[in-house]
């Protein structure tokens, strides 16, 4: 959630005591809100990992995802087929590559849905997708080489989607690096990517849009479903603070407006595209990655709580654990073995239009 990673700044809408992973553990997550546009009004419109890659990627999820994964989560039968594995699933126009397909927007994509037909010959083969035994460092480093190698024949596509997935952690599973190192290394990783796109020459054309697909039903003092959420370009660039209310939707309809594309469903063409974090004038300073803080070699040990739990979970794939136990495990390790994590919060928001 927000307040889990940006919760310490006191330039936003954040809960200090909510704050799991502080500037300390996350200086490039920190740095890029402060130096660009902090969105502290930002919300998924998902509930899980399995309709949240479906509506990052997407604008939508449908019926048989929304129908099915509440029974798949709870153990209840059925395969997790909800990332592009099986047409089922798929949004009856396809995801953001067909769109660009159809609308000539050339597009690669680095580990995120693969197996898509459109994606065939459109991906890097060498960047690991899902797998937390790889550092996300290690995956910037693939990305890097096949960005430069692009770049050096002016191939490089208008549209790139990255998926860096460490910040999910092991839990406290004995001898596996803590939640703090993990959502740390994935920090840097992120500082990676931007510092590179900074210092190259595509940096005056280029935004770069980063969300989590779900906030995973944690704590945040305004609602669970509100998320971290950066938009860095040199037209972001000192735009301050935004707290224009901002959806998974809004940030993929301003990415269409940019590439010059129609919205793929309703739900993209109603959102507020995110104008307010954009200004005329450019500023063409590079990012400067901030280092690391904390250690990364950290390692959970057998007196942590949660240890038996963690190590009984399924942790191969996205959201196979129990989502609230496994909040309550990284809580923990975080917050001390007898403070268990707070109760997700649920708002409504209303909106009144009067007439005259």
């Amino acid at each position: 959630t927000y307040d889990h990673v940006l919760g310490d700044m006191s330039e936003g809408n954040g809960d200090s005591t909510l704050c799991l992973f502080p500037e300390k553990v996350t200086p490039n997550h920190h740095a890029l809100a402060r130096e660009f546009v902090l969105l502290d009004n930002f919300y998924v419109n998902a509930e899980v990992s399995a309709d949240g890659h479906n509506w990052s990627m997407a604008a939508y999820a449908n019926d048989y995802v929304e129908k099915t994964w509440p029974t798949n989560y709870g153990s209840r039968g059925g395969t997790y087929d909800y990332e592009g594995s099986r047409e089922i699933a798929f949004p009856k126009d396809g995801f953001i590559w067909d769109y660009c397909q159809r609308a000539g927007v050339s597009y690669r994509s680095y580990g995120e849905f693969t197996g898509l037909k459109s994606l065939e010959n459109k991906f890097d083969s060498d960047f690991p997708s899902y797998n937390l035994e790889i550092p996300d460092m290690v995956r910037v480093g693939k990305w890097k080489q096949d960005f430069d190698s692009l770049v050096k024949i002016d191939a490089l596509p208008r549209l790139s989607t990255i998926r860096l997935p460490n910040d999910h952690t092991y839990g406290t599973r004995v001898g596996k690096p803590t939640p703090t190192a993990m959502v740390a290394e994935n920090d840097v990783a992120l500082g990676m990517v931007v510092e590179a796109l900074s210092k190259s020459k595509k940096w005056k054309e280029t935004a770069i849009f980063v969300v989590e697909d779900d906030a995973q039903n944690g704590a945040d003092h305004v609602d669970a479903h509100r998320t971290v959420a950066l938009a860095i370009s040199p037209y972001t660039r000192g735009a301050g603070l935004d707290s224009t209310l901002y959806s998974t939707s809004s940030m993929l309809r301003t990415m269409e407006l940019i590439l010059g594309m129609e919205p793929m469903t309703q739900f993209d063409a109603s959102a507020n595209p995110m104008y307010r974090s954009f200004k005329a004038t450019p500023d063409l300073t590079p990012y400067k990655k901030r280092d690391v803080m904390v250690d990364l070699s950290a390692k959970n040990d057998i007196a942590a709580w949660g240890a038996k739990q963690s190590a009984e979970m399924d942790l191969s794939k996205e959201d196979a654990a129990d989502d609230l136990l496994f909040g309550d495990i990284v809580w923990r390790s975080v917050k001390g073995a007898n403070n268990p994590m707070p109760a997700p919060v649920r708002s409504a928001f209303v909106f009144a239009e009067s007439e005259e």
